[in-house]
């Protein structure tokens, strides 16, 4: 049997990174909630390796009430420090508060658009962008902007462009691979 071609990132040796990049890693996501968990675990990446982020996420489902957004946006001082004490994640306070304060943002922009989905995927106009080879774009450069004019915290253009391509508004798998043109079903 022939193998499947992958990204070159996708580390053969990880099950769990292999599943991700099959089934996930590009796939349009319009589901607020997958959305909202996706922006939260990018912003933890920052400065560490996506398969990090994605190794623990079980852990930060946990810590973060499955990523409820209404009860991520009450979080205060004491689920901080609750939070700062969970060994299964990534213990940085200046994220987590930053995850704090990305709800509520977060929250907002679903009240202005209707849906964050909406506001999204409204830079494309509905549309996936398909590149490969960059860490950043003048789409990227947009949301990250807007979003930072809105108060939001570790949302720099790389971290955006990730998080872009993490949901499918990039689709970023490399030519040769095999999911350069999957039909997978949209969430």
């Amino acid at each position: 049997m022939t193998e499947k071609i992958r990204c070159s990132w996708a580390n053969p040796k990880n099950p769990l990174y292999i599943r991700y990049h099959d089934e996930e890693w590009g796939v349009p996501i319009h589901d607020d909630h997958k959305l909202f968990e996706m922006l939260i675990l990018e912003s933890f990446q920052a400065g560490l390796s996506w398969e990090c982020i994605l190794n623990k996420r079980e852990a930060f489902r946990q810590a973060f009430d499955g990523f409820d957004l209404e009860k991520v946006c009450g979080y205060g001082q004491e689920k901080l420090e609750r939070l700062m004490q969970e060994p299964g994640i990534v213990r940085n306070k200046l994220k987590i508060r930053a995850a704090m304060n990305n709800a509520r943002i977060f929250r907002t922009i679903q009240q202005e658009w209707g849906s964050f989905d909406r506001y999204l995927w409204h830079w494309t106009e509905g549309n996936t962008v398909y590149e490969t080879g960059k860490v950043s774009s003048e789409l990227s450069d947009a949301v990250s902007r807007d979003l930072k004019r809105r108060g939001m915290k570790f949302v720099g253009t790389v971290i955006i462009y990730s998080y872009l391509q993490a949901i499918g508004v990039i689709n970023s798998h490399e030519e040769a691979c095999f999911c350069r043109t999957c039909t997978c079903p949209k969430s």
